[in-house]
């Protein structure tokens, strides 16, 4: 009876040591929403004042193995092959023309390290008449502390002509 208790007794105590030792789960990190999407808005701000100044260039928005998929072409690969295509087809956007973005919703993944963004673009010519506009989706990763796109799409919601 005595070596019963005892073996009860050791067998409790590892189930309570066993139990008290749970690992604690780190606390989740807080995302603000808002703050990532402001932050995401002044990356197409930026983008649409150095675009509609006639300068196309490496401003860190897009990550070097991005993916873009415009309309009616095929998928442009990787960072400088994205800055190439925008060069030759900036050209074709007739001088007046301004483009701009606007950030509807932004999804953030838990750890915070993946966005995807939604929104509209707007093409006005020099009088403000709209010449073009659509939407876009787009999905930024973290990295080295700052969001850049790796895959991003765009259609327009005016009928073909």
């Amino acid at each position: 009876m005595k070596k019963t208790f005892i073996k009860g007794l050791v067998v409790s105590s590892v189930l309570l040591l066993l139990i008290s030792c749970k690992k604690e789960e780190p606390a989740a990190a807080v995302i603000d929403t808002n703050q990532i999407k402001e932050e995401i808005q002044a990356k197409e701000n930026e983008f649409a004042e150095t675009y509609n100044a006639g300068i196309v260039k490496n401003i860190g928005y897009h990550a070097d193995d991005a993916i873009t998929y415009p309309q009616n072409s095929k998928p442009v690969i990787g960072k400088a092959a994205i800055v190439e295509f925008l060069k030759t087809h900036r050209d074709t956007i007739s001088v007046g023309r301004k483009i701009s973005f606007k950030t509807d919703e932004v999804f953030v993944s838990n750890d915070g390290n993946q966005v995807v963004e939604v929104g509209t673009y707007k093409v006005t010519d020099s009088t403000d008449a709209v010449v073009n506009s659509g939407n876009y989706m787009s999905l930024f990763v973290k990295r080295d502390g700052k969001y850049v796109c790796l895959r991003d799409m765009s259609t327009s919601d005016l009928p073909n002509e």
